[in-house]
């Protein structure tokens, strides 16, 4: 009976999954298509021009032209979106968010986004007026900054306005957690709850901020159902990304290939532009062009930023274990994670490829066999 058990979730994860990757080729389809029609229809000039009469401000006239587009892409996204983070999950029995706590997100990752998506346009004009020649070296090293400001916000600003989170009440389990902390030579302001059982059945911890904001933050649904073993080996897996500075490595990576990006920009762009009529960056009406090449060139680049984050994820995981010197905890963790996050666990090599940043919990069971 617990094989069959075992079996009919394999096969539920296996559907959910794929389910799941369809509609993010879907989703990023969907994107692409819609951004030729705007921009290739003549829409993306029509709009900047409208804007254009109503002030003459091209800072003003960029933020208008991106609410117009943002609230124009979730409202035909919204089917998608309601479908993917919403009946989904619920189909699954993987959430118990309601309609209106879902609604309520949305809106506020929209703002979120804008507010962001704002912030590095206004900085791209900016820099693109200021340095015709070198703005895509100086916005590169730009979205790096405002990216680590972010990194040290997030706890303190964004996490709050999704989920309440407190000092974790077991003081038994914050003492072992801070403990750990100090074997590892990671320097932690404390250890936080949040109550992710409001939205979602799925566990989580997180290591999260920098400096003075950098805290761990344990789900409830991870905290009530899971050993202080198990958590140990969880955190000593999130303490180990930072010994290993693998936040730091991830930030170089990543801005290495934002420049590149910018940089195929700078080369390219006037012949982009110019099949949809178009003559210059500084136009407003340009924007979807800039972001159809970072579309195309992170799917381009994606397996290879999963391969990178595949090997870091590997190494914290053998720091872990050799930390916590229990592999018998570190799979029945992993077996345990699987289960509740409908995980699939042994995905084919072309879904791993293009999907997968951390590697496959079958591959993270075998590397802890092997360890032991």
């Amino acid at each position: 009976m617990p094989q069959d058990n075992a079996n009919i979730l394999s096969r539920r994860a296996k559907r959910y999954s794929c389910i799941k990757y369809s509609l993010s080729i879907l989703e990023t389809a969907y994107l692409v298509a819609l951004l030729f029609i705007f921009v290739g229809s003549g829409l993306s000039q029509t709009l900047n021009e409208q804007l254009s009469r109503l002030t003459g401000n091209h800072y003003l006239i960029a933020a208008s032209y991106l609410l117009v587009i943002t609230l124009t892409y979730q409202l035909l996204s919204f089917p998608l979106d309601f479908y993917s983070s919403y009946a989904l999950e619920h189909k699954f029995c993987l959430s118990n968010q309601g309609i209106g706590d879902w609604l309520l997100d949305q809106l506020k990752s929209g703002i979120i986004s804008y507010l962001i998506g704002l912030t590095v346009l206004w900085a791209f004009y900016y820099i693109l007026k200021a340095s015709p020649a070198y703005w895509w070296l100086v916005i590169s090293l730009f979205w790096v900054f405002f990216t680590l400001i972010l990194a040290r916000l997030a706890p303190l600003i964004i996490i709050p306005l999704f989920f309440k989170y407190k000092k974790l009440s077991d003081e038994g389990l914050r003492q072992r957690i801070m403990h750990l902390a100090g074997r590892m030579q990671v320097k932690i302001l404390d250890v936080f709850e949040i109550d992710f059982s409001k939205k979602t059945l799925k566990a989580n911890a997180a290591f999260v901020g920098m400096g003075k904001t950098r805290r761990v933050i344990l789900a409830d649904t991870l905290k009530d159902k899971y050993t202080p073993q198990e958590i140990e080996v969880i955190l000593a897996h999130e303490f180990a990304h930072c010994k290993l500075r693998h936040l730091l490595k991830l930030i170089l990576f990543n801005a290495l290939v934002s420049l590149a990006c910018f940089y195929l920009i700078f080369r390219t762009s006037m012949y982009a532009l110019s099949l949809f009529g178009l003559h210059s960056l500084s136009e407003v009406a340009a924007l979807p062009v800039v972001i159809i090449y970072f579309v195309l060139f992170g799917i381009i680049t994606q397996p290879m930023s999963n391969s990178f984050s595949r090997r870091l994820e590997k190494n914290a995981d053998m720091l872990a274990l050799e930390i916590t010197g229990d592999k018998g905890v570190f799979v029945a963790m992993m077996n345990k994670l699987a289960n509740q996050n409908l995980a699939d666990r042994n995905p084919h090599p072309i879904i791993k490829f293009f999907f997968f940043d951390h590697p496959p919990i079958d591959e993270r069971i075998a590397l802890a066999d092997a360890k032991g």
